[in-house]
């Protein structure tokens, strides 16, 4: 161990900037959230939680903010002070110097770690490389994840003790630990990049990274050993049994002879000497496949220990045939079609070993692996290195005949066969995390192709054109660094939102609506908190105080926008709920029983004015009134107030007189609009047909659908994909259906919607800021908009109606049909 680097101090306060700005972020778009939460939940008591957590958040941002900045100081301060050692012994330590650990020193622990987990396990890729960086800053040697200053269980600490300020309450700190956490795990994705960025431009070089090891569990309750990090090649590696072992559990194949838990076979399953053998090229053979020594197949007697060949003569066959297979047409063998308007119909590879492609449609490109399986069996270094070979290849088996990724995108996939191929040799945690930034890339690639319906033309031509530019780069450049790969990811995302912007141009009138609608509703929604001020000290019936403030604060803000704020009818619409409030209390005199009686009809004609304002449901206004006019023959008969409960009435209603309905350059983007949404009756005919705004009263909700999505997805025939057998690491990141599913919908990706009786592909356009208001559209040459609220959004998610096109990305997709398919062929084999 060496002395700290004179930079450390510099750079961690760095550090704990980014991250505090990230938490800060995050805390403003959870208030967003809690708020769209709120209303999508399905009872009295889970919608006042959200509501409440959110008001109290809302509040207290400022000193959540100081906490959270303060703490984190405070223990990145102790982690970057030299450890000394010492201290005393076990021996010296009498019983007076123990002391019993509190219920709320528990708590923290407890709840701070649960916190840290959830950012280590979102950013595990980037914290592997912050390790690194960290060793060397402390002079440690070494990455010792131990020993991150800003390592995730140091930032759960600091967000805990955050959350204790906001609010004295277990249930409201229990809801924002949960949100909070969710969405910094999130977002400490980027700020871990940024801050080993910044780390590495102040000239810190990381150290050399060691082999870790993460548990895989296998198939029928076995725990396969864990999958090292990092290696170069099976002749390099520390534990080459480990990875084999791994390997064979994740896909329910045997491991080669010798990397068995006893020395030979594989996990319980029959020697290959005994069953002839399984090689995952689909032929059952005992001997080689090829190599100097005749040991090239996975049943064949292959010593861990003996390398066949260099790393560097692999790396130089996968470049050679990298280079060969990536000019105009290579991979255009095997016609294709169903995407487009420029495919045919599809065949099965040619190249493709008999007996593997039993239930696939047809490979939509060349399988190069399998083409070139014997050349690169002979170059790679033993058994270890066969085995990957044949597994990436039935990886792509799978890839290239997925239904849903369009023939035009298949192809540029299949030009990363040898590149993949060459990342997975080197780096087994390929196959174990998805957050892999070869895995991340891939499946992006083949997510953003899904929203196009036509690469002839258009965005779709555009996106193909810039995807064949990275991945020529990619096949041309130093395919070893996973940078380059980052990298690329960047395009698409840049181009994501360049063609979300584009988007919003296109659909200019429609954008500009709703984001006028959404910048109303974050004014009636911080109305609303100022009347619901006002009210809470005025005795009134409840169905009273709803009324004014989630319904009549609209009509406020409606007749602000539309008049004026000094316009007659605006002043005589603010002064109804002094009046209503009013009318309600009892007569004492005849004179006031008459003054009522004449006022009475104004009173209800504004009232019904405003709700026609808001295009309020009749429903509704025939419920509201059927119960005012009790209360109003009540009031004629009561026993009147006194005159200290008269005055004091009068001075609550002078608060209510008062306010003044705030202007859209008041309350920021970033305030909460969902406990003030509006119906969809808001808008007016005119508008609603403008928009293609799709009403509740539109969709037959009792109706049933006419098609499971899970078990036979739309857009053609597909293999059943049973996740729940892979690990947590495999299944899918985000929700695929369900409520859940509304708050990771994203711009530039494809959906199902079930309208009109049947099941359309869409695709989302456009998300207002506080993702109060959707666009899609779908349709080829003439596309159709279809617009929602975040409510309606919601109910169709809840009801089933709207789901993801992908039920996994791409690559978790291929690893649940290889594992099926190769568990499958063991299976025959060994019978």
């Amino acid at each position: 161990m060496t002395l700290p680097d004179p930079r450390l101090h510099a750079a961690m306060q760095a550090a704990v900037q980014k991250i505090v700005n990230t938490a800060s972020s995050t805390a403003s778009r959870v208030v967003d959230a809690l708020g769209m939460l709120a209303l999508s939940a399905k009872s009295n008591a889970q919608r006042q939680s959200y509501m409440s957590a959110q008001f109290d958040l809302q509040h207290k941002l400022s000193a959540f903010n100081m906490t959270f900045t303060s703490v984190l100081n405070e223990k990145v301060a102790q982690e970057i002070t030299p450890r000394v050692g010492g201290g005393r012994s076990l021996a010296s330590t009498d019983w007076t110097s123990l002391s019993l650990v509190g219920d709320h020193e528990v708590e923290e622990e407890v709840t701070a770690h649960r916190l840290g987990l959830d950012i280590e396990h979102e950013c595990e890729w980037e914290l592997r490389e912050l390790d690194a960086y960290m060793g060397s800053l402390l002079g440690l040697g070494r990455p010792d994840p131990e020993r991150n200053p800003v390592r995730p269980d140091v930032i759960g600490k600091a967000l805990f003790r955050s959350i204790e300020v906001v609010s004295p309450e277990a249930a409201v700190r229990q809801t924002l630990a949960r949100e909070l956490g969710h969405g910094l795990a999130k977002a400490m994705r980027q700020c871990y990049g940024a801050i080993v960025a910044d780390l590495s431009a102040r000239g810190i070089q990381p150290v050399g990274l060691a082999v870790r090891s993460a548990v895989i569990s296998g198939t029928g309750g076995v725990t396969a050993p864990a999958v090292p990090f990092r290696h170069s090649g099976a002749g390099s590696l520390a534990d080459p049994h480990q990875a084999a072992q791994a390997l064979s559990a994740l896909f329910g194949m045997p491991a080669p002879a010798g990397f068995g838990p006893s020395g030979a076979g594989s996990l319980g399953s029959p020697s290959p000497s005994r069953t002839g053998g399984v090689s995952l090229g689909g032929a059952t053979s005992a001997g080689a496949v090829g190599g100097p020594s005749g040991a090239g197949a996975l049943g064949g007697p292959v010593s861990a220990g003996a390398p066949l060949a260099s790393d560097a003569q692999m790396l130089d066959v996968i470049r050679r045939l990298a280079y060969l297979t990536s000019g105009p047409g290579a991979l255009d063998a095997v016609s294709t079609g169903g995407w487009g308007s420029s495919g045919a119909a599809a065949a099965p590879a040619a190249s493709a070993p008999e007996g593997l492609h039993s239930g696939l449609s047809g490979l939509m490109a060349v399988n190069l692996i399998r083409a070139h399986r014997e050349e690169l069996m002979r170059a790679s270094s033993g058994a270890l290195d066969h085995m990957v070979i044949d597994i990436v290849a039935s990886l792509f088996d799978q890839i290239l005949s997925d239904p849903k990724v369009p023939p035009q995108m298949a192809r540029q996939i299949a030009r990363l066969q040898l590149p993949v191929l060459r990342v997975a040799l080197k780096d087994m945690q390929f196959f174990s995390s998805r957050s892999h930034p070869v895995r991340k890339f891939v499946n992006r690639m083949a997510s953003i192709a899904c929203a196009f319906e036509d690469f002839d033309e258009g965005p779709g031509r555009r996106f193909l054109s810039l995807v064949r530019e990275l991945v020529q780069q990619i096949v041309e450049g130093d395919f070893d660094q996973m940078d380059l790969y980052e990298g690329k990811l960047r395009a698409l995302e840049a181009f994501v939102q360049e063609q979300a912007h584009d988007e919003a141009l296109a659909h200019a009138e429609a954008v500009a609506l709703l984001a006028n609608k959404e910048a109303q509703l974050r004014i009636v929604h911080r109305h609303e908190m100022q009347v619901q001020g006002v009210l809470a000290s005025i005795d009134l019936p409840e169905f009273i105080r709803d009324f004014l403030v989630k319904v009549w604060t609209q009509v406020e803000v409606e007749a602000t926008v539309r008049h004026g704020p000094d316009a007659e009818t605006t002043r005589r619409i603010r002064r109804v709920g002094r009046e209503l409030v009013m009318s309600l209390q009892p007569k004492a005199t005849p004179a006031e029983r008459k003054q009522f009686i004449l006022a009475l009809p104004q009173l209800m004609k504004t009232l019904h004015e405003g709700l026609a304002l808001i295009h309020h449901p009749e429903e509704q206004k025939k419920a509201f009134f059927a119960e005012l006019l009790p209360l109003h023959a009540q009031s004629l008969k009561g026993q009147p107030l006194t005159d200290f409960q008269l005055r004091q009435l009068d001075a609550q209603l002078q608060g209510l007189d008062r306010l003044v309905v705030p202007t859209a350059e008041e309350v920021p983007p970033t305030e909460a609009t969902a406990a003030a949404a509006i119906p969809e009756t808001n808008f007016s005919p005119d508008e609603a047909q403008r928009v293609g705004l799709v009403a509740e009263t539109a969709i037959d909700w009792d109706g049933q659908l006419d098609i499971d999505l899970g078990s036979a997805p739309a857009g053609g025939t597909d293999v059943d994909i049973n996740l729940e057998e892979l690990e947590p690491e495999m299944r899918p990141e985000q929700p695929t259906q369900g409520v859940a599913l509304v708050q990771h919908v994203q711009p530039g990706v494809a959906y199902q919607m079930h309208l009109d009786g049947q099941w359309k592909k869409v695709r989302l356009n456009w998300v207002s800021p506080g993702r109060t208001f959707f666009i899609f559209s779908h349709g080829k040459k003439h596309q159709t908009l279809v617009s929602m609220t975040g409510r309606m959004l919601t109910k169709m998610c809840e009801t089933g109606r709207f789901r993801a096109f992908e039920q996994a990305y791409l690559i978790e997709r291929a690893v649940a049909r290889a594992r099926k398919q190769l568990a499958e062929l063991t299976a025959n084999s060994q019978r």
